[in-house]
């Protein structure tokens, strides 16, 4: 990680307040993820085009989060049938700002995402009543229904093009742990590309494809339940799992 911090210093830095123009709460997302062996030549290679997001003097910063699903894992499986129209719903910490949220991300029959969050405290399993409020408000789902079903804990670099075209979050080394143990990825590499309309002027995809980096979607929640807990329905994942499995985890 160390290597990774030092490559971090030859970026240009920016501050959370000038960032606002691509929080990009309503976007088109995708997904790519690789062996940690590879992030330090794709970091070299953008340089150039991206800025990277600095708080408090940290350029990676640590996240947490915990995860909420019926308790018939309804979000889970309509994530594992590919449905669109479907929901996440979480409370997370970013623990560099000490700032905690409970967000809700929808997923449109039109493949763009939509985010939206309240802040809240990172201390209890239930939701509180503003959380349910939220929740009435923005799903079709009800605080009575939902139960903590997964938590997770990673570290995240933020990079934002330098003409503000996309923003791009790299999440590493990701861990996973609910009443079914837990999962620690030491290996695996998430990158998440975020515009506000089509990502094909991103100058990241240029350079993940002459990396020979294909796109998969992966979804950490859906990742770390199917993981912890074989009996869930994972055969949409199991492509996935093997690669993780034989590439990441050995």
């Amino acid at each position: 990680m160390k290597e990774i911090e030092t490559i971090l210093q030859q970026f240009n830095a920016v501050s959370l307040a000038k960032i606002d123009k691509v929080k990009l709460m309503n976007r088109i997302d995708r997904k790519y993820w690789f062996h940690f062996s590879m992030l330090e030549k794709l970091l070299e290679e953008v340089v150039p085009d991206y800025d990277v997001l600095e708080i408090n003097k940290n350029r990676l910063m640590k996240y947490q989060s915990a995860y909420f699903d019926t308790d018939d894992n309804y979000m889970y499986l309509k994530h594992h049938i590919k449905k669109l129209n479907r929901y996440k719903v979480r409370r997370r910490t970013y623990l560099t700002t000490n700032e905690d949220f409970f967000e809700i991300k929808f997923k449109t029959n039109k493949r763009r995402t939509i985010k939206q969050r309240i802040q809240t405290e990172f201390n209890s399993n239930k939701l509180v009543s503003s959380e349910n409020s939220f929740l009435d408000q923005a799903t079709p789902f009800k605080g009575q229904e939902l139960i903590n079903s997964l938590n997770n804990r990673f570290y995240r670099i933020t990079l934002i093009h330098k003409k503000k075209l996309d923003r791009c979050t790299i999440d590493i080394q990701p861990e996973f742990w609910n009443e079914k143990g837990e999962v620690q990825f030491k290996d695996l590499v998430i990158i998440e590309l975020k515009k506000g309309r089509s990502l094909k002027n991103s100058p990241m995809l240029n350079i993940l494809r002459k990396l020979k980096v294909h796109q998969h979607g992966l979804s950490k929640y859906c990742t770390g339940r199917a993981f912890l807990d074989p009996k869930l329905n994972r055969n949409a994942f199991k492509p996935r799992l093997r690669f993780i499995e034989k590439h990441i985890l050995n």
